[in-house]
């Protein structure tokens, strides 16, 4: 008998098997037993979570992009949407052409993506996304009037423009001394009329707005000549229904035979021939929403809407200026950012 041991410790070695692990100064480790049995346990799990991990890095957002039309600004804005987002993503674009039926077709395929997040640009495709799409977080921009459209949905959010028609109104006084009546074209299902504030604006200059309403492209040419012939100016708005690339030309040829100078949006119409053109760089507007969209797609939740404010820039036609026999003020040349 092993008398090196108490009674107590004696039936404590029979009856419990010690532990497979052991203290070293003062530190609980694994004996060998115990280290190939948690091993390949613990292999496992590394792997897992390195799996884990590995996928939300490689997770490429996927973006899809529904604009009202082919138009310039919608297109730039896009432009700018793009070059701020990561890479990787992917980017699905459809094009309502400005028809409303258009939209059912393609928020179905939108449903159906699996799209982490849709960026909605111009109002026909806002009101799209909120009549049609509930279960994906909507991005809608280039959109001037939201409260006109009621574009409010748990998963909505926007980024509003506030154009600055006092400084354009004030820059039209300047080059036109005599302007007093500026007429526009819209679609109201497409456009909503010029806000109360512009007006009472454009009232302290002297300046009157008038406007004939069109709902389908046929009635632009009637409603365009009986406009011409009661303003000083026409003013061109971002209505799909009155603006196409062929519809232009004839607005622009129908003012001039006229002498009625045209204001447009974009310095493309300018170049084109339009007298002035203030313009608001849609690259910037949606480089703006490509920053909300990170915050959504980062887990955030929806922001509340917002409005952007811009910097405005200008363009000038000095050939339509010539022709219209309107000379450019010095004070007004420092201003400008493009000369055609």
């Amino acid at each position: 008998m092993n008398t090196n041991h108490t009674p107590l410790e004696h039936h404590a070695s029979r009856s419990q098997p010690m532990p497979d692990r052991c203290h070293r100064n003062g530190w609980l480790t694994a004996r060998p037993g115990m280290t190939a049995v948690l091993r390949p346990v613990l292999l496992c799990l590394a792997f897992i979570l390195s799996q884990t991990m590995l996928a939300g890095l490689l997770h490429a957002h996927e973006v899809v992009i529904l604009k009202s039309a082919n138009i310039p600004p919608y297109n730039q804005a896009i432009a700018g949407f793009k070059s701020s987002m990561p890479s990787d993503t992917t980017f699905t674009e459809y094009d309502l052409k400005g028809d409303p039926q258009a939209g059912r077709t393609y928020a179905g395929k939108i449903r159906a993506s699996g799209a982490d997040l849709v960026l909605a640009v111009g109002s026909r495709a806002a009101i799209t996304a909120r009549l049609e799409i509930f279960d994906i977080p909507v991005v809608y921009t280039m959109v001037l009037h939201p409260a006109k459209y009621d574009l409010k949905a748990p998963n909505m959010m926007g980024v509003s423009v506030k154009p600055p028609i006092g400084q354009q109104l004030t820059t039209m006084r300047t080059l036109m001394p005599n302007l007093k009546r500026i007429g526009y074209l819209y679609d109201p299902e497409k456009t909503a009329p010029l806000p109360a504030d512009a007006i009472s604006q454009a009232r302290q200059l002297g300046i009157t707005f008038i406007d004939r309403q069109v709902r389908t492209a046929e009635q632009v040419p009637t409603a365009l000549r009986e406009l011409l012939s009661d303003v000083d100016a026409l003013w061109l708005l971002s209505d799909s229904t009155v603006l196409t690339d062929e519809s232009f030309t004839f607005l622009l040829r129908a003012a001039f035979d006229r002498h009625v100078p045209v204001i447009g949006f974009d310095p493309e119409f300018s170049r084109r021939g339009a007298l002035i053109s203030f313009w608001i760089d849609s690259a910037d507007i949606g480089r703006e929403a490509a920053h909300v969209a990170h915050t959504i797609l980062a887990g955030s939740t929806v922001p509340p809407p917002r409005a952007f404010h811009p910097k405005q820039r200008m363009a000038v036609n000095l050939g339509t200026a010539e022709y219209l026999g309107i000379a450019i003020p010095l004070a007004l040349q420092s201003l400008v950012d493009e000369v055609y």
